[in-house]
């Protein structure tokens, strides 16, 4: 009976009455008039879309076309330079284990010349026999042949298709493709938007919306970011020794893409629909069969293919890394942010380069965060290694420099570059005697440009174990390589043994959660940003939710994807539900705002801020961050190298600064369910009452659409990145309030260790009352306890229609 409660929490989200005509992909027909081209009913506008955003992305037509040329080479190179070494090389000569004869006749034999190039290696005749003679490289060398045809017949349809692309560009966008880089991807958005009035590319709605782009591009991605969020994805493994470890590589991403999206047997008849048997409750039970053979399948030629793709990465891997390993072998050592990590902390309908500059700006603090860690123990064993090695290298060098001969010495050269790439190890766990000790400053300076903190987290940022977390987002280089090494040989099981269990699951969340909007097709819920139906009620969206705790995304990822979105796009027009949330958002910041200190003291202190906490001159933005996230350090400690230490004020302290920042940004106050709302953050200079930043529609609506302003562009993007970020802040500050307790003697309650959430038990999760409690209920990475799966002989879920939306029109 607590399994069939469980599903019956879990049941199929209500649905708008709207519906989408049917056969829109009949409908959809590119059409061209003659001589002159138009771009009317196109055929697969998801296509269609994500080109035009990865040419704008790629710089354009030659820039694409040069790349995918040189990856044909790379290939070919690759196979051919491998094949020649292990066939045509004659190593007995090359290593000198095998004598060769240059004399001549009236020389001495004993006066032999050196060995050369040309002696390893062996005539064309006699490399070409090897080959023959040996039908395993034959078989490897036709399979890369047929692969190398494959991508070749690819490239060239990428070269049409793009060429396409490029012709919409010039004359139905009017961008020339030399005038391209100084464009914006909102500026040509607004241009496809605008183009839609014009010709009609999709037939089922008059005008598009900034959201249905973005659903258009991000569908499948969209999906992958809700499955991360709800922990249905099997990512995070318990090892012997090792404990929670996450893996998710390039392979092992793919193959959840293929299974789920487009591969042969997927879930989606097309592009754009959810197969419609996957839309009824009635036959889940064997929908999860068909689906677990299908990934049995999977698993199975993952397996016996898993010889070539490992003997592939082994060689990719060496010939793209051993020479910068050589040159620096600190490389590394240097961080990344994961794949979960960029899945994990991913707003809904965020674009991969919006990702890729928001993580950009968090790496600098988060690079500090973790090298703050430091083992007393391990800093002297380091330091001993590092003096042992660098006193026999700082010989063999002054060898070398007194007599070049020295380099003839046989390992000499493998010694010298041992010896460096040790005492380079060793120098990377010896701290910075500079360095000041503030973990929790640190930590909220990762939060403002991540966004996403689960609860534990706070007031624990000292600990290994929140360092340890942060690793699975942010992981070493050479853990990256190490993964996509054992990519081949792990995913198979992961397939085989882990994702088959949750087929039932992955049916459920597809049912459940899949939604249909006219003139987009079937989406994830989740990406409507809908806080009705996915809203957190401690995430500040208390009283205008009815999700129950399955619908609900975890960490706020509702509310902080829908402020993302707004500021990125503020032309956008939210639904009634989401305008009311952001009224209520706006109202608390200007309440909170009246108890927090002046706008003018925070600003005033920015510049010594940024200083302390990025050692740089900090530009606008920088300031804008920093006059909130050092703030506290200055009311409360002092300057922060007194004692190595920074105390960490209680947390209305910045959220209290935020939100006198963000009202200071507020062109007026919002009533509920309006839209004036800060869209834009513009530098004001020379004003006299001290304020350095004021809110400016028309400016930033006449920026964006200007052709010359690039600059001016860039800027406005990074201030909408530093108020994203202020709101990320405040948003955290206030979730802790509310669902906290108070702290005594200055201290957090300890929280659940991530190893032990998994006992919670499922009255608990099903609760949501976690601020009645006197112990705080804290989530893994990605949240979603994680419920036991139901018989069989239970009763099935309430099935319904498909649901039908109306489309929605410096680091610190």
């Amino acid at each position: 009976m607590a399994n069939l409660e469980a599903y019956q929490e879990y049941q199929r989200i209500e649905d708008y009455e709207e519906d989408s005509p049917p056969g829109e992909e009949d409908l959809l027909l590119h059409v061209t008039e003659g001589l002159k081209d138009s771009w009317h009913h196109i055929k697969n506008l998801d296509n269609f879309f994500t080109r035009i955003y990865h040419f704008h992305q790629k710089n354009g037509f030659a820039c694409m076309m040069v790349t995918e040329f040189f990856e044909l080479i790379q290939f070919l190179f690759v196979v051919t330079f491998t094949t020649f070494l292990f066939n045509c090389v004659e190593y007995d000569v090359l290593f000198a284990n095998r004598a060769v004869n240059h004399t001549t006749p009236g020389q001495n034999p004993l006066d032999r010349n050196k060995v050369t190039l040309p002696d390893a290696i062996l005539p064309s005749q006699q490399c070409t026999e090897r080959i023959q003679d040996s039908s395993w490289i034959i078989f490897l060398l036709i399979m890369a042949g047929i692969f190398w045809l494959y991508r070749l017949i690819k490239v060239f349809c990428n070269i049409l298709s793009y060429w396409e692309i490029r012709q919409f560009y010039i004359k139905a966008l009017k961008i020339r493709m030399d005038e391209l880089c100084n464009f914006s991807w909102q500026e040509v958005q607004d241009r496809l938007i605008s183009l839609q009035r014009e010709q009609q590319m999709c037939i089922h709605k008059k005008e598009l919306t900034e959201l249905d782009i973005y659903h258009r591009i991000l569908r499948f991605k969209n999906y992958m970011v809700a499955m991360v969020n709800k922990s249905l994805l099997p990512v995070q493994l318990q090892l012997p020794l090792l404990g929670n470890v996450v893996f998710l590589t390039q392979g092992l991403k793919y193959n959840f893409e293929l299974i789920l999206f487009w591969g042969p047997g997927s879930l989606f008849q097309n592009k754009w629909n959810l197969h419609p048997k996957y839309k009824r409750a009635g036959n889940r039970l064997e929908l999860a069969q068909q689906l677990s053979r299908i990934i049995l399948l999977m698993g199975v030629a993952n397996l016996l293919l898993c010889p070539f793709i490992l003997v592939w990465q082994v060689l990719y891997a060496f010939f793209s890394y051993t020479e910068v390993i050589r040159r620096e072998p600190g490389s590394l050592g240097a961080r990344r942010w994961s794949l979960y990590g960029r899945l994990y902390l991913r707003h809904f309908n965020e674009l991969d380069h919006e990702l890729h500059g928001r993580l950009g700006r968090g790496y600098k603090p988060t690079s500090k965060y973790m090298n703050s860690f430091t083992s007393p123990l391990l800093t002297v064993l380091a330091k001993n290694f590092a003096f042992f090695s660098g006193s026999v290298l700082a010989v063999l060098i002054a060898l070398t420099v007194y007599d070049e001969d020295v380099l003839t010495v046989q390992h000499i050269l493998t010694a010298i570059t041992v010896l460096g790439v040790t005492i380079t190890i060793a120098r990377s766990f010896i701290p910075d005697e500079h360095m000041v000790w503030c973990p929790e400053q640190l930590l909220q300076c990762v939060l403002a440009h991540i966004h996403y903190m689960p609860d534990h987290w706070r007031g624990n940022a000292n600990k290994s174990e929140t360092r340890d977390e942060v690793a699975q987002l942010f992981q070493y280089k050479a853990v990256f390589i190490l993964e996509e090494l054992l990519s081949p040989i792990v995913t198979p099981f992961i397939l085989i043994f882990l994702l088959r269990n949750k087929s039932l699951e992955i049916i459920d969340f597809f049912r459940n959660f899949t939604v249909e909007v006219v003139g987009v097709g079937d989406i994830c819920s989740f990406a409507q940003m809908d806080i009705r139906r996915h809203g957190n009620p401690m995430w500040m969206s208390e009283g205008q939710t009815e999700a129950s705790v399955y619908q609900q995304a975890e960490n706020g990822k509702t509310e902080l994807s829908l402020m993302h979105f707004t500021i990125k796009n503020p032309r956008w027009q939210p639904p009634q539900e989401s305008s009311v949330f952001i009224g209520h958002l706006k109202e608390k910041v200007h309440q909170d705002a009246q108890t927090g200190p002046s706008t003018q003291l925070l600003l005033s202190e920015a510049p010594l801020c940024t200083s302390l906490l990025s050692n740089e001159s900090g530009s606008g933005p920088d300031n804008l961050l920093a006059s909130v996230l050092g703030h506290p350090v200055l009311t409360a400690s002092g300057l922060p190298g007194r004692d190595r230490r920074c105390s960490f004020l209680p947390q209305n302290t910045a959220a209290s600064a935020a939100a006198s920042v963000l009202a200071s940004l507020s062109s007026s106050q919002l009533p509920h369910g309006s839209r004036s709302r800060s869209h834009s953050l513009l530098p004001f200079s020379s004003h006299p009452d001290g304020s350095m930043y004021r809110s400016d529609r028309t400016v930033m609506d006449s920026m964006s659409i200007s052709e010359s302003h690039p600059r001016s562009n860039a800027l406005v993007s990074e201030f909408a990145s530093a108020e994203m970020s202020l709101h990320a802040i405040y948003m955290h500050e206030v979730h802790q309030q509310s669902s906290q307790p108070q702290r005594t003697s200055g201290q957090w309650q300890n929280p659940v260790p991530m190893r032990d959430l998994h006992s919670n038990t499922s009255s608990q999760a099903r609760s949501g009352h976690a601020a009645n409690t006197s112990m705080p209920t804290t989530l893994p990475l990605g949240g979603w306890t994680v419920e036991e799966e139901e018989d069989e002989g239970e009763e099935e879920l309430n099935s319904g229609p498909t649901p039908k939306l109306q489309g929605t029109g410096s680091s610190c």
